[in-house]
């Protein structure tokens, strides 16, 4: 229901997460689709969920908030969602590293990420279970960006235990938008963009070329071409889609380098170990959305087909001859339906609503032993990895949802979700790894909402979620298998408040189990089961603050503890396990030609070892944009990175055996370097 403005600033009233103002039917929200939710205050670029939410930790950002961060490469803008880090270990085209709730979710594990209803998250990946690219997002063609953590949602299936980010593309634009940015370390990209009508409808489009070297000695030459084309008639509550997508992407790699050899000197920060490393990658989409909505409810469709490519060279031995390639060519296919209803009779309102989801991976990857990105005559990957493979793998995923207003104080969201996965391998360079295996998991989910109280609401989330683990490691024919579906248990109390006016504040206290920490090893080509259970227990403390008409002040910190439950190993420490986390930002604007903001993060030490022997450093940069409005058209840009010029680690890993300067089986700490202070300058034109 809509929200009256606050009398202290002209608000402006939308659709949650929608870029445009639209009036919404009195028709309940689709339980995945967080833009038809209804009308709410935004005021500056922050929406009040007071009242909607489903969890302390559950929010939205739209166009405004994810505008007023300042990133270095697409997938940053994720950060919006506070307590999450998004980093990167290797060359720029490579997909991110992400940290969330003490868990080290590798390239996309046990994090769901979605653009318009079509996974991101790469199953049984030729580099990592859940691969998840954002490198063909264009951040300002986005509309909304709506996340949640913990398993505690129906719609969210595979992949969604520490979190979930459903990203989506406006249909329009307000005006056209022409960018051009030139800056230090090699970086130039060009971004043009516009929605005009056509017949009925709008057609949507942008094109993005950029390029960027970094400090290393061998440059990334990271070079992107860009591209979406979108067809859109009628209204976000009756209206359909029709979505074209494009990137290409090609890169060196400088990956992590050894600490211990860098402290003495025998290496630059900036230097590659096997300047050789490198990548191509490609992501072709087609997808379409309809909408429906009467007074007796809101249906849902999408479908998409999604072709991706990626031939990948990396040597994190060192060794000339340790390089290895990892191909990974895939059609991934599916559909999502929802119906939700209204239901008389039940408290003072009730809606429930039924989904399915339906996703087919057809895929061919492969592991080779290469030096130089040439053939070895021999597999020289330890345990003889090298394997070629043809995977189809299969889900069905069912969920039902069921949200009832008892009372103005007390509302309850309760889910049960069921997922069958059928994997399917041929091993084409060794028949013994060619199987088909299914299996089956239920996952129940709770939310209670108690409030509001003084513009101030209480919850408790409970549920159990799972992420798939790789095929190859379900249907391998020597050592030990993975379970297919990996189940997880979570629970949260939390609060939402508003009682300060222009302050909004989160707390959430969580737990976060995982039955078995098994993982298939890409790299070698092998499946790793520690037989071992896990837990992670901590906070998040979320402040957002709107202290005049011309500041404002955003702090996030969170903190997590993770463990494994289980004796065995070295330890019981999780290595890579994310513990503190902090994000403080404050934004300038008052409406005239000058703005800015700075946002200073904070990125803890973790455990590298189980031991917890060897850790890493804190890693804390500050970032800053300062923007001169020319006319109403018109406005330059400048945006700085890590400011103070720290000598940080973008991130760190321990390396058992690794070869230097021809000596080999060292063992020791390695640390991919934070680039140093450098400089952007930006011309927007808004036509």
């Amino acid at each position: 229901m809509p929200i009256k403005p606050s009398p202290r600033r002209a608000a402006v009233i939308i659709p949650i997460a929608c870029a445009v103002s639209l009036a919404w039917p009195a028709s309940p929200a689709l339980a995945d689709d967080v833009r038809s939710l209804p009308q709410v205050e935004v005021e500056a670029s922050r929406y009040s969920l007071l009242g909607i939410a489903d969890a302390a930790s559950e929010g939205a950002a739209g166009p405004a908030q994810i505008a007023s961060r300042v990133v270095a490469r697409p997938g940053e803008v994720l950060e919006v969602m506070p307590g999450l880090i998004v980093s990167q270990h290797s060359g720029e085209g490579k997909a991110n590293q992400y940290f969330l709730r003490g868990v080290n979710l590798d390239h996309g594990l046990d994090i769901k990420l979605t653009l318009d209803g079509m996974p991101i998250n790469q199953r049984s990946h030729a580099h990592g279970q859940g691969w998840a690219d954002l490198n063909p997002l264009i951040p300002e063609l986005i509309s909304s960006l709506h996340y949640r953590k913990g398993p505690y949602y129906a719609a969210d299936g595979d992949f969604a235990n520490a979190g979930s980010a459903a990203i989506y593309y406006g249909d329009t634009l307000e005006k056209g938008i022409a960018s051009v940015s030139i800056g230090q370390l090699g970086h130039a990209r060009l971004l043009l963009a516009d929605s005009p009508k056509l017949m009925d409808g709008r057609l949507l489009y942008g094109l993005e070329l950029s390029h960027h070297d970094g400090p290393w000695t061998h440059e990334d030459n990271y070079r992107k071409l860009n591209g979406l084309l979108r067809y859109s008639a009628g209204t976000q509550a009756n209206g359909y889609s029709l979505t074209a997508m494009a990137y290409n992407g090609q890169w060196n790699s400088t990956d992590q380098i050894p600490w211990n050899e860098y402290k003495r000197g025998q290496i630059s920060r900036w230097d590659a170990m096997d300047p050789s490393s490198g990548a191509k990658a490609r992501r072709y989409s087609l997808s379409g959305e309809w909408r429906q909505s009467d007074a007796s409810g809101n249906n849902l469709l999408q479908a998409y087909v999604i072709q991706n490519y990626l031939d990948l060279y990396s040597n994190f031995e060192y060794a000339p001859s340790s390089q290895f390639n990892q191909r990974d060519s895939r059609v991934t296919s599916g559909l999502n339906a929802a119906r939700t209803w209204n239901v008389d009779g039940l408290g003072q309102e009730a809606f429930a609503t039924l989904g399915v989801q339906l996703q087919n991976d057809n895929v061919f990857n492969a592991l080779a032993s290469t030096t130089a990105r040439e053939p070895n005559a021999t597999c020289l990957i330890p345990g003889g990895g090298c394997r070629r493979d043809h995977i189809t793998q299969s889900s069905i995923g069912v969920y039902a949802e069921g949200h009832v207003h008892w009372s103005e104080k007390f509302r309850t969201i309760a889910g049960l979700r069921g997922d069958w996965f059928r994997f399917n391998n041929v091993g084409q360079s060794n028949p013994a790894n060619s199987d088909g295996v299914s299996d089956f998991i239920v996952s129940p989910k709770l939310n209670l909402v108690f409030g509001p109280w003084d513009k101030t609401e209480y919850y408790y989330s409970i549920g159990n979620g799972y992420h798939s683990n790789d095929a190859r490691g379900v249907t391998i024919g020597s050592g030990p298998r993975a379970n297919g579906l990996v189940r997880t248990f979570g629970h949260e109390l939390g609060l939402r408040t508003e009682f300060v006016p222009g302050l909004q504040t989160t707390l959430a206290l969580f737990q976060l189990d995982s039955a078995s920490e098994i993982v298939y090893i890409g790299d070698e080509g092998r499946t790793e089961d520690s037989g071992r259970r896990s837990r992670r227990i901590g906070w998040e403390f979320n402040n957002y603050y709107k202290v005049n008409r011309w500041l404002t002040l955003d702090a996030d910190f969170a903190y997590a503890q993770a463990r494994f439950r289980d004796p065995g190993g070295a330890g019981r420490y999780i290595a890579g396990a994310v513990e503190g986390v902090a994000s403080v930002a404050m934004i300038v604007d008052d409406g005239g030609v000058w703005s800015g903001s700075m946002q200073l993060r904070y990125f803890g030490p973790r455990p590298l070892t189980e031991d917890n022997a060897v850790r890493s450093d804190a890693t804390t940069t500050l970032n800053g944009r300062l923007r001169y409005r020319v006319d109403q058209k018109t406005s330059i840009e400048l945006l700085g990175f890590n400011l103070l010029d720290s000598k940080n680690s973008a991130i760190d890993y321990y390396n058992d055996s690794y070869t230097f300067n021809g000596v080999s089986g060292l063992a020791g700490r390695v640390f991919h370097p934070a680039e140093p202070r450098n400089f952007r300058l930006m011309l927007v034109t808004r036509y």
